[in-house]
């Protein structure tokens, strides 16, 4: 049995998380408000339900993470990135930006997939978020392709622990290269950690892997309470080449 959240409810322990059934499912109830969110990821906790379903707060165990040192760029993405950077210097066909459409981002990742529907990025969850970035704590890495946003990624950076949430791509390889200029930037600030939450195989091609819960929050703690990044800019991703 999980506990249900009032809007002034703490969050459980991440401990009391369920370990069948459910494992991770940590509670149910509260809101979506950027104050709730912030609370939740300094404590290891993510908001994962589909519509129709109460608000589920998760914390899995163990845990998927990418460290900033173990990304993987392909031969392939690598000649791509090459690319995307000669024309971004150039002021040519493709840019890559922070920040500059955050919202759109989101509502990117949460539009209906080729091979289903959309995700579950709600209204709620748009709100939420955004009113996160408005606080400076939610951040988005961009793709642009003649003039259009063709690919994407956002997530949650607090001191320095990111928090990745999602990634869109309307051409072959856009979210991989947000990605990419996005761990570029990170690791030039010192953030050794991208939560990735839940463990895909498509995650783990990019170098992601699990660890114990206790590990993770063991590392959050410690990086939520280093100085906020100020400065999101651009950097190339060569950087990022493992």
């Amino acid at each position: 049995m999980i506990p249900w959240l009032e809007t002034n409810t703490p969050f459980p322990d991440v401990s009391e998380a369920l370990t069948i059934d459910a494992p991770g499912l940590l509670a149910a109830g509260a809101d979506l408000s950027p104050q709730r969110l912030l609370l939740a990821y300094q404590n290891g906790i993510f908001p994962w339900f589909s519509e129709g379903q109460p608000i589920l707060w998760w914390s899995t165990d163990p845990r998927m993470v990418l460290y900033t040192d173990d990304f993987k760029i392909s031969d392939s993405l690598k000649k791509t990135l090459r690319r995307v950077e000669r024309s971004r210097t150039a002021g040519g066909r493709w840019d890559v930006r922070f920040d500059t459409c955050f919202e759109a981002v989101m509502r990117a990742c949460a539009a209906p997939r080729k091979d289903g529907p959309g995700t579950w990025i709600s209204e709620d969850i748009i709100d939420g978020y955004t009113g996160l970035h408005q606080m400076g704590y939610a951040h988005s890495s961009e793709v642009w392709l003649d003039g259009q946003l063709v690919g994407g990624a956002y997530g949650v950076c607090i001191g320095r622990m990111f928090y990745g949430e999602s990634m869109f791509a309307r051409v072959s390889d856009a979210s991989k290269v947000a990605l990419a200029y996005l761990v570029a930037f990170l690791r030039q600030h010192g953030v050794r950690m991208i939560d990735c939450q839940q463990e895909t195989a498509h995650l783990a091609s990019l170098g992601a892997a699990p660890i114990s819960r206790e590990r993770f929050v063991q590392h959050l703690r410690a990086a939520i309470r280093e100085p906020a990044i100020t400065d999101w800019q651009v950097v190339p991703p060569f950087a990022a080449e493992r």
